[in-house]
């Protein structure tokens, strides 16, 4: 037998903490926010994307009566992002979520793993880490690779 031990290494900031650049990134996600459309759930998430070029992406949660038709606000950004900056990687992905209340969620919430396995592949296809900060009312956790959010990663089968 073989044991192997897997650890995330990861910051948390207070928001009046986060580096100018950072906390612009989250303020773009909190606004992303406010476009998504979540009928069923009432759960409003925004992400947003700084690309290398300086250029922010933003993209929030779509929703639809049959589930897994909507699609999540990470990869919502990422698709777009890709779409029109094809040759662009994506320097940092912040992530944040608004409850049915309206109000930003008391704990940072991380993205499904359908989300972390395209995060996982935009950071591949570009050989570039991407930085990801998972924001909430009072903190920001901040994790240097997405990879780190996927251990044991689905990867391509050759």
């Amino acid at each position: 037998m073989k044991e192997q031990i897997l650890e995330l290494s990861y910051r948390i900031y207070a928001l009046d903490e986060l580096p100018e650049e950072s906390r612009k990134l989250v303020d773009a996600a909190l606004e992303a926010t406010r476009r998504s459309y979540a009928p069923y759930s009432h759960f409003y998430v925004g992400a947003a994307l700084l690309l290398d070029n300086g250029v922010i992406v933003t993209g929030n949660n779509q929703e639809n009566v049959a589930f897994p038709s909507g699609l999540c606000a990470e990869r919502t950004a990422l698709f777009y992002a890709n779409a029109q900056y094809p040759e662009v990687p994506v320097k940092a992905l912040a992530i944040v979520a608004r409850d049915s209340a309206g109000k930003v969620t008391q704990a940072p919430i991380s993205p499904c793993g359908a989300c972390r396995q395209v995060m996982l592949e935009t950071e591949n296809r570009f050989g570039k880490p991407m930085q990801v900060l998972l924001a909430s009312a009072e903190e920001v956790i901040v994790v240097e690779r997405a990879s780190s959010l996927l251990p044991l990663a689905f990867s391509e089968i050759s």
